[in-house]
């Protein structure tokens, strides 16, 4: 029993510190947030905060993990939806969009954070495409299955839907694109889905 309450405890610690180093990263920018200020605003010592997270490089991976996983938390349901696989890529990547855009396009500081991680290609932003990916493929399976879709090689239709979301999906592209001219995210969903459709 103390095992568990010590493993619940030490969860919400490193919750609390996770949710504290985001609202700083996005009031002074993650490169000037140190540790101290994480450790003052929780009323904790610095040398806590280090019992929980062994630098502050793996405090920000922390926080783009949460900011992550509540993507792909929302593309899992999506693609365990009883609905048309047609249906179901649409909600997808407009949703990863929406997401993406609401959390980085109007948060400078935190776009940064985001921006540089996926830059240096953090284990955790991996993990993210990773799973992304198999969100996208496994409704192009559900689809190929059905007759929706024609995707003889699974893997790689994912991949080549990935690659032409980039612009709706990373969040400096989304930046960059905001003001320039380009299909909407419902024209380049069309022109995926007719990229999927069966031959004929």
């Amino acid at each position: 029993m103390t095992l568990v309450s010590d493993h619940t405890e030490t969860d919400d610690m490193r919750t609390r510190i996770e949710v504290t180093a985001e609202k700083l990263f996005r009031e002074l920018g993650y490169q000037k947030t140190t540790v101290a200020d994480i450790a003052k605003l929780l009323r904790m010592s610095p040398a806590n905060v280090y019992r929980f997270f062994d630098s502050k490089k793996s405090i920000i991976s922390a926080v783009a993990r949460r900011l992550m996983g509540e993507v792909e938390v929302a593309a899992t349901a999506i693609v365990a939806k009883p609905q048309p696989a047609s249906q179901r890529m649409r909600e997808l990547l407009v949703t990863i969009h929406q997401m993406n855009t609401e959390r980085y396009v109007g948060d400078a500081k935190l776009h940064e954070m985001v921006s540089i991680a996926m830059e240096e290609s953090w284990d955790v932003c991996l993990a993210h495409i990773e799973c992304v990916t198999g969100a996208i493929g496994q409704v192009i399976a559900d689809g190929a299955a059905s007759g929706e879709f024609h995707a003889p090689d699974v893997p790689l239709a994912a991949m080549c839907v990935c690659a032409a979301m980039i612009r709706y999906f990373h969040p400096q592209m989304i930046v960059e694109a905001a003001d320039k001219p380009g299909p909407s995210i419902d024209q380049m969903v069309d022109f995926v889905l007719a990229g999927l459709a069966p031959r004929g």
